[in-house]
């Protein structure tokens, strides 16, 4: 497969590190040398299937289709309103898009799963042109009184649009399965049988456990790409690397002996919208025109699970 569209939409407002001071105790002298995020988009009137119904119809746009052309819709999601229907059913009603369609909960990598299970349908010959969207708030999923992870999120959605081509080389997941270092529970509705105390418990993380896994798995699964393809770091023009955390990609980054001009970024004013992360910074480079025909990517994504996962493709 290969991409041919893509597109993104986020909330209006805009929350920075000195507006955060007002009435948590941190600072944007804090905030920024350990995150390298200045600000973040956060959800306020906003529906988050609307931010996704806005990144479907940019990215339809830019691939010249419409909904009616889409076999497969994947939508990839931690959380929203909705327990049920899926988002992307929800998603789908709103452009009047009738496919199948599925969610998928990877966390942070699930731009790269959605893809994986995208060419999965291609190579089986099912489909001809599959659309993903990654919408996210994780805004909604951590406590406004914890500083240690509030600081870190912004919400969005990103969407691509994939057709029948060669431009995917390989793409590989991984987990090493880990609930403590990194999750969020919520109580369900009561029944007159439940007899186990349930609690709510906001987002939880291990900074130090998680930047180590990051940084690890990253590196081992491109490594490892790379080596399938026989490919070297020097071929590669962009790494677009989940934006969990500066300090991270910078780590990813030394690690491969690789310049900073070849890893675009926007955590500074995103901050970690989860699976939207690629996406989004995939949709804005491709509109800044960084991209040229036949440029090599390599995505590389980590988070709750612990799952991880990297892919190589061609612009």
């Amino acid at each position: 497969m290969k991409i041919i569209g893509t597109g993104s939409a986020l909330p209006k407002k805009v929350v920075t590190n000195d507006d955060l001071a007002q009435f948590l105790d941190t600072s944007d002298e804090w905030i920024l040398p350990r995150t390298g995020i200045r600000s973040r988009h956060v959800i306020t009137d906003e529906r988050l299937e609307d931010l996704g119904k806005d990144a479907a119809l940019l990215a339809l746009k830019d691939a010249g289709l419409t909904p009616g052309d889409i076999d497969l819709f994947i939508c990839s999601n931690v959380v929203n309103e909705y327990l049920t229907p899926s988002l992307s059913c929800v998603i789908s009603a709103a452009i009047g898009m009738h496919c199948p369609a599925i969610d998928i909960n990877c966390a942070c990598p699930g731009f790269i799963y959605a893809m994986d299970i995208a060419e999965n349908y291609f190579l089986a010959g099912k489909v001809s042109n599959v659309l993903i969207v990654c919408a996210e708030e994780p805004t909604r999923m951590t406590s406004w009184t914890d500083r240690s992870t509030c600081v870190l999120f912004g919400d969005g959605a990103g969407a691509a649009v994939f057709t029948k081509g060669d431009n995917v080389k390989a793409i590989k997941l991984n987990s090493q399965p880990s609930v403590i270092h990194l999750y969020e529970t919520r109580p369900l509705l009561p029944t007159p049988f439940i007899t186990r105390h349930e609690t709510e418990q906001p987002l939880h993380m291990d900074g130090r456990e998680v930047f180590k896994f990051a940084v690890s798995t990253s590196l081992r699964d491109i490594e490892e790409i790379l080596r399938k393809t026989g490919t070297s770091v020097d071929e590669i023009d962009f790494f677009m690397i989940h934006q969990a955390n500066l300090r991270i990609i910078e780590g990813i980054r030394r690690g491969l002996g690789a310049p900073e001009s070849k890893f675009p970024s926007n955590i500074y004013d995103h901050g970690n919208s989860s699976s939207a992360s690629c996406p989004i910074l995939l949709d804005e480079c491709n509109r800044k025109g960084l991209f040229k025909r036949g440029d090599k990517l390599v995505f590389s994504a980590f988070g709750a699970g612990l799952l991880s996962a990297v892919a190589f493709l061609e612009w």
